[in-house]
Order: structure tokens, then sequence, then C-alpha cells
């Protein structure tokens, strides 16, 4: 089992910045894969950005050059660097990973509790 624990939401005017940290604990040799998902209110739950141990990332098309992943391997930390927010990032935002290798499906083995971001205009 792999614990997540989200942390850095919170109320940001657009065009400023947030960083979102996920802490991971238990059997993190088991993970292959790293990711960050959100939901608005009455959408679908989407990926936003992932990372393989790899260090190969993906990006959904509407973050691509304002939104970073990273990951830190000695800190059992992943992040989220998001710039240049819009109104429309607000959602809860997940920490997720996954067992499987590459990229080719969102990483969604475990979650986290999630963390509101709030963009107002």
């Amino acid at each position: 089992q792999v614990q997540l624990v989200e942390s850095g939401g919170g109320l940001v005017q657009a065009e400023g910045s947030l960083r979102l940290d996920c802490t991971a604990s238990g059997d993190i040799l088991s993970i292959n894969a790293w990711g960050w998902h959100r939901q608005a209110p009455r959408q679908k739950r989407e990926l936003v950005a992932a990372i393989t141990n790899g260090g190969a990332t993906k990006y959904t098309d509407s973050v691509k050059g304002r939104f970073t992943i990273s990951r830190d391997n000695a800190k059992n930390t992943l992040y989220l660097q998001m710039n240049s927010l819009k109104p429309e990032d607000t959602a809860v935002y997940y920490c997720a990973a996954d067992r499987r290798r590459g990229l080719l499906r969102p990483p969604d083995d475990y979650w986290g509790q999630g963390t509101q971001v709030t963009v107002s205009s």
C-alpha cells in the first residue's frame, strides 16, 4: 500500500502561482508513475500531468507551458508548480501513483485526499 498526502492548495488571483506538494509513504518502491489529476465542479476528473521514475512527463494541453511536474526522490515528494493560473484551473487537485510502467494510462492505483485550488479573476 502507498499513502499520498497533498498540500499547498489555496486561493490565488489570476496570473498568480501555486505549488502543490504530495508526500508519499509506504511501498514506494512499487511505484513507477506519478500524476496530478483535477476535478472541477460538475466536471469529470482529468489528468493534468504525469511523470515516470525515469523522468518522462506528460501534460494535458490546457496546462502546457504553465505547469511543471517534478519529483524529489530523496524526499519522496511529488510537486506541481502552477504558474499563470486561470480561473478555469479552479478544481480539487489529486495526487496519484501507479505500479504500471509508462504513461499510456493515467496513474490511478493510489490516490491522495485532494487539495482545493481556487483562482479568482
